[in-house]
């Protein structure tokens, strides 16, 4: 019975050790792996008719392309290890801190789909959000 407890004891001592090296590295210690970014909320859809121009790029990009393409999303994510295995530095998985988009391009990957992305329907983006959205996101074309 007594050899029981001291294996008892000694594989919680071992484990305890351990959660707090794990803690360590997913805190980006000891050469670990950084720590996830914060989570973002999508930003509320603007009010209004959907079928007319004028509404923010910036709000409806967050709103109808966020859940996959902010910080931490699994386009951002997929496009992240894409441009790093072309060469380009990972910030430019966020398609917001690309510069080489057009909109014509942009419009082209919504509305077709794209590897992963599936396409877009003009019921999930009309044709006006979308052309906001790209010129929000067409830096090339500036």
């Amino acid at each position: 019975m007594r050899r029981l407890g001291l294996a008892a004891l000694a594989l919680l001592t071992a484990c305890g050790s351990g959660a707090t090296d794990t803690q360590q590295i997913a805190n980006g210690q000891e050469g670990g792996p950084p720590p996830p970014p914060p989570y973002q909320m999508r930003a509320e859809l603007p009010p209004g008719d959907r079928l007319t121009a004028g509404k923010s790029g910036a709000d409806l990009f967050s709103n109808r392309c966020g859940s996959c393409h902010l910080a931490g999303g699994m386009g951002t994510n997929l496009l992240t290890v894409q441009r790093m295995k072309a060469g380009e530095p990972p910030e430019t998985g966020l398609l917001t801190n690309r510069t080489d988009l057009t909109a014509d391009y942009i419009k082209a990957v919504v509305r077709d789909g794209k590897m992963a992305m599936p396409r877009i329907s003009r019921v999930e983006a009309t044709d006006a959000e979308l052309d906001a959205i790209a010129k929000y996101l067409a830096k090339a074309d500036q």
